[in-house]
């Protein structure tokens, strides 16, 4: 049907006011990975070995799989439910960030790995089965059209927020021992975004909430819990794979209970795992908290890594108001 008129977007009239706060504070961090000397890191490359190496250069793949998937189909779903224009805004500027985050991780291999090793790196992103599994299973999430959106919404925030992390530790294990900085900088703005990113996704996703009944909502926790065990189960086997070999799985599959819970905070919802940020190694956190990005999203106060602070939302906190409801500010 042929369009007869079109609206456009008033940014002096916003209904929800966390799309304007998301919006200012995305375009205040925006960040390019070319600004960022990678080169720097080549002798303490150099001074890794092989398995060490091996695993560096396969989490990176493994996250530029996760990110494409985001970049790709995951905004472009979400932005099928949008409420304003707003929100369409925001997700197109998220989605712009996912595409920097998978490049990015591109100007990490062309500066550490060779031509060859960077060809098998991506032939392993697309053939290994377990990071394949995840992939696969939330891009079909994504694009299939009968799907209750605010299931789409999970599968965004379980992504940004729990998925990444089997990935982000080693990055953050090697920053946590001074080595490889100027990679785990890239890897520190990364973060930035994705708390932003999955505290917003979570946020409309309680917004979603609201409109179903207490049997829907049931069902829909239901489905949540469901469905992060199945991805748990497949991420214990996905992080087994990977550091085996240099002895860190336990210490990985802590941090990503810590992070599942985080995620399950974005979505309104209780914590599953016992884990908390005490569990998680030291050096790992200690990596996260030498960052000078501030993750306190609303309050814009602190600096360091204050996911609890910005995960755990609740309607009285951040005003989620009935969407139904117009309310210009």
């Amino acid at each position: 049907m042929a369009l007869k008129s079109y609206k456009a977007i008033n940014w002096n009239e916003v209904s929800d006011m966390i799309d304007k706060a998301t919006w200012e504070k995305l375009t205040e961090q925006f960040w390019l990975d070319t600004r960022i000397p990678v080169s720097n890191d080549l002798d303490d490359w150099r001074s890794l070995d092989d398995d060490h190496r091996w695993l560096v250069g396969h989490v990176f793949g493994g996250l530029t799989l996760l990110d494409t998937v985001q970049s790709e189909v995951g905004m472009t779903a979400l932005k099928q439910d949008v409420k304003t224009q707003h929100e369409t805004a925001v997700l197109n500027n998220i989605q712009f960030m996912e595409s920097v985050h998978a490049k990015s991780y591109s100007t990490i291999f062309s500066t550490l790995n060779t031509p060859d090793e960077i060809r098998e790196i991506f032939h392993w992103s697309d053939t290994e089965d377990y990071l394949q599994k995840k992939a696969v299973r939330i891009a079909n999430l994504y694009t299939d059209p009968s799907v209750d959106p605010l299931k789409k919404k999970i599968a965004n925030v379980f992504l940004e927020t729990f998925l990444f992390y089997s990935g982000f530790y080693t990055p953050l294990y090697y920053l946590g021992h001074n080595k490889l900085n100027n990679t785990a900088e890239i890897i520190k703005l990364i973060l930035r975004d994705e708390s932003v990113h999955g505290t917003y996704i979570g946020y409309k996703f309680q917004v979603g909430m609201h409109d179903l009944t207490e049997k829907q909502q049931q069902d829909m926790k239901d489905w949540m819990y469901n469905f992060l065990y199945e991805l748990y189960d497949n991420e214990e086997k996905y992080t087994n794979m990977l550091y085996n070999d240099v002895g860190w799985t336990d210490d990985v599959l802590t941090f990503i209970r810590y992070n599942a819970n985080k995620a399950l905070m974005n979505l309104g919802q209780e914590p599953l795992f016992p884990d908390t940020s005490s569990d998680v190694n030291p050096i790992v956190m200690n990596g996260i908290s030498t960052t000078t990005s501030n993750h306190d999203f609303f309050s814009q106060v602190g600096n360091g890594y204050r996911k609890g602070a910005v995960e755990a939302m609740s309607a009285s906190d951040y005003h989620v108001m009935d969407p139904n409801k117009k309310e210009n500010k």
